[in-house]
């Protein structure tokens, strides 16, 4: 994103992590599993891509486990991208 000339305000989620209500304000009406980060440690051992937590059980092991939620997290406005993804990031900047 800085390559592309935004400012950006970061927080490392290891160090100040996102609290439950936090989580839940970031999903909003969004579909939760899409915060969920498919290669951590944790979705793998617990199957969730065949067993999916319920959203409150997702939202708790987000908060205790801040690499299980994809990143990152990109908001400008009401628009979000999450992980990786060039494409979507210039488009977020028109």
């Amino acid at each position: 994103m800085l390559e592309l000339g935004a400012e950006l305000e970061s927080r490392d989620l290891d160090k100040e992590r996102l609290s439950e209500a936090e989580i839940e304000a970031l999903i909003g009406e969004r579909d939760y599993k899409e915060f969920l980060n498919t290669r951590n440690d944790l979705y793998r051992t617990r199957r969730m891509e065949d067993h999916p937590p319920s959203r409150a059980e997702a939202v708790k092991l987000m908060a205790k486990n801040p690499n299980l939620i994809r990143r990152p997290v990109v908001l400008r406005g009401s628009q979000m991208v999450l992980g990786f993804d060039e494409e979507a990031y210039k488009k977020l900047l028109r």
